[in-house]
């Protein structure tokens, strides 16, 4: 079966009609996520133990190529929270270089998932799942961000929890008071600015609520430092700043020894990017009524993965907030997304020199507000009213994210999630025995004659159904009406064949009714259909008449 290939980004419909009012809408759209992105992406980058830098060439390059080739009108690409963790481990591990083969290796994966058209698949991860991995993941960034928002003299952070916990504890003596006390002005500032003020200062307020809480923490932070000279570290004394210019292409250097290692960072990259992009833009989906294209954004998503890393990148998805930014600043097209990437270009090349004065205390106190606002924590008082399973899995992912590993997690988490789902359907599966009170014809036929009919689906979990009626057969024949099954898989399958040879070895009629649909595909597939061939009825009453017919004749 060949598979249509279709390459279309979202850009070339939504120019239709273009003006010049959706032109102002776009431009004023792109610069209000531009300053929401800023912040975010240095403070994201030195989270996952890069530099700052690598923050903003992913929002600059990634973003622009995530908008002019994906699948969304309004999505916003860049760096996200998510990621965090899982970069800073194989930063750890494996070394920078090792991470750019790992992102272009999970940008090529994104693009044939694109090219498979399996997009739609990443909506069959459990709800449960998301949660859990999403809550560890949150609990992870802010636990990573304790040391600089206490100002800790942590030479080394260590990737796993308890590694940082240790850490953590061990160094408590080393904390820089006044560190703490910028970290928490601008927590106290980004979570003021937009939750208080616009219910305390009327509507003029209100509207200089608007510029995000993140930017003024930022910029008050930085004076404040620049100008008292407070004792705390920032860009410019850790990474000696950043600079005013796009990297050149580089290649790094492979090695087989290392890369032979990256099969499931790669794996887990590509799997997270997927789920973020897809879960992003179905959000933005319900709140411009649009519909986006999944196998498009993926496509997207792998060129953008593939090619930022050769230029200083980090790996890059759909980006929740600021996809909400944009969609609430008035964005109507990709053109909103290319917009702010420019932007950020520009900020760079022209402040760059500004950005060595931010206190990294601060952007540990923008992530601490992003993990915040990233978890449902909602959903753990919730628990109660949700069945066991569904809370087994959302615990038990949620603790394998923090304690162990994303990937740990989410394999457990699908795995459980089928377990549950194969023990619901077989649940739902059942026989039920016709007797004379509905087919009068069966009066004083017991032991003789049985009539069954089954419901549900027969597959490898529910075959106990066809094995229970091989053990108790009657003396001439057994009706099995199936007009209520929806699906039968191949262990079914095997299941009624082998009932079949079971009923011809003890000279029992099979006499099989209302066989339609998928359960006679697969039957006449194992060619049961041709073995039970003058043996098969229409509906539940006919097979019943045949069987008396047949019970009569042998007497």
């Amino acid at each position: 079966m060949e598979i249509p290939f279709s390459f279309r980004p979202r850009l070339f419909d939504a120019l239709r009609g273009y003006d010049r009012v959706r032109l102002a809408q776009d431009l004023g759209a792109g610069l209000t996520v531009a300053v929401v992105a800023l912040p975010l992406a240095m403070a994201f980058a030195i989270g996952s133990g890069l530099k700052p830098e690598a923050g903003l060439f992913t929002s600059i390059i990634a973003g622009f190529l995530i908008a002019l080739l994906g699948g969304s009108r309004v999505q916003i690409g860049g760096p996200a929270g998510a990621f965090i963790v899982i970069v800073y481990d194989i930063v750890q591990q494996y070394g920078v270089a090792n991470l750019i083969i790992a992102t272009a290796l999970s940008g090529v994966l994104l693009f044939v998932m694109g090219l498979l058209r399996l997009g739609t698949l990443v909506r069959f991860i459990p709800v449960a799942v998301i949660i859990g991995f999403t809550n560890g993941i949150a609990v992870l960034i802010a636990l990573s961000q304790v040391k600089d928002f206490l100002g800790l003299a942590i030479p080394k952070m260590p990737g796993d929890f308890f590694g940082i916990l240790g850490a953590l504890g061990s160094h408590l003596s080393s904390l820089n008071p006044w560190a703490a006390g910028v970290a928490l002005l601008s927590l106290a500032v980004i979570v003021g600015w937009q939750r208080w003020l616009p219910k305390w200062g009327g509507q003029r307020a209100a509207r200089l609520a608007r510029v995000p809480g993140s930017i003024i923490a930022l910029v008050l932070a930085t004076a404040a430092v620049a100008v008292f000279g407070l004792p705390v570290e920032t860009i410019g004394s850790r990474f000696g700043g950043i600079p005013a210019a796009l990297p050149d292409f580089t290649l790094p250097a492979f090695s087989w020894e290392s890369a032979r290692f990256l099969l499931m960072p790669t794996i887990t990259l590509a799997a997270l990017g997927a789920i973020e992009s897809l879960l992003c833009a179905r959000v933005a989906d319900g709140m411009i009524g649009d519909r986006h294209d999944p196998n498009q954004e993926l496509m997207a998503q792998g060129v953008a993965n593939f090619v930022t890393p050769f230029f200083g990148g980090m790996p890059a998805t759909g980006t929740i907030a600021r996809t909400v930014t944009n969609v609430k600043s008035g964005a109507t097209s990709p053109v909103a997304g290319m917009v702010h990437a420019l932007v950020l270009l520009v900020v760079m090349l022209a402040a760059a020199p500004l950005a060595a004065s931010i206190p990294l205390a601060t952007l540990a106190a923008i992530l601490m507000f992003v993990a915040w606002n990233m978890g449902e924590w909602r959903e753990f008082a919730r628990l109660k009213s949700y069945r066991l399973p569904y809370r087994i899995t959302l615990v038990s992912v949620f603790l394998l994210t923090v304690v162990f590993d994303l990937t740990v997690a989410v394999e457990f988490g699908i795995f459980a999630a089928c377990l549950t789902f194969i023990y619901r359907i077989s649940s739902l599966s059942r026989a039920e025995r016709i007797t004379a009170a509905e087919q009068p014809l069966l009066a004083g036929m017991d032991g003789r004659i049985e009539v069954w009919r089954l419901y549900g689906t027969v597959f490898f979990g529910a075959t106990k159904l066809v094995e229970s009626l091989e053990d108790r057969l009657p003396a001439r024949a057994l009706v099995l009406d199936l007009k209520n099954v929806i699906y039968v898989d191949s262990t079914g399958a095997e299941a009624l064949e082998a009932l079949s040879k079971a009923c011809e070895t003890r000279g029992v009629a099979l006499i099989v009714s209302g066989l339609m649909g998928q359960p006679r595909d697969i039957v006449r597939r194992i060619g049961l259909y041709h073995r039970l061939q003058g043996h098969l009825r229409p509906d539940v009453a006919s097979a019943t008449a045949a069987a008396l017919a047949l019970a009569a004749e042998g007497g």
